[in-house]
């Protein structure tokens, strides 16, 4: 969860999902590194930039499943999910260090939000993971 100054969050939109695409970087953890380093990674390819000071790390492991309809074909029914630990990041940047096409584009629009706006644009199979995650982080975006 990437926090600007004023504790907004930074979502960015999946190309082709313009309703209920938008959501937060995320990845996954490539062999040899840690959680934490995996999610600075992530940042810096997904959202084009490393500005970013660590604030906390969730208490838990957190998952979700994808809805079978909506699986990639290339999955071929090895995974259903994902079980994520979630970091929460101060933003020291400016909104020009923010650059999407840093790496393999992942996201076609981004912008701030409020927990409530990001809450009501998440997938609906990822709304409780996100629940709880804005729950943990609650003191540090409210």
């Amino acid at each position: 969860m990437l926090i600007a100054a004023d504790r907004r969050i930074f979502v960015g939109r999946r190309p082709g999902m313009e309703q209920t695409g938008w959501q937060m970087p995320q990845g996954g953890i490539d062999k040899g590194e840690s959680p934490v380093e995996a999610a600075c990674r992530e940042l810096a390819e997904e959202v084009g930039t490393a500005r970013a000071l660590l604030l906390r790390e969730s208490a838990r492991w957190l998952t979700y499943t994808v809805p079978e309809r909506l699986r990639p074909v290339h999955w071929r029914g090895r995974w259903d999910g994902q079980a994520q630990k979630w970091f929460a990041l101060a933003f020291t940047g400016r909104d020009s260090d923010i650059d999407l096409d840093a790496h393999e584009r992942e996201f076609d629009e981004w912008k701030w939000v409020t927990a409530r706006e990001m809450l009501d644009g998440v997938v609906p199979f990822k709304r409780a993971i996100y629940d709880a995650v804005v729950k943990e982080f609650a003191d540090l975006i409210s």
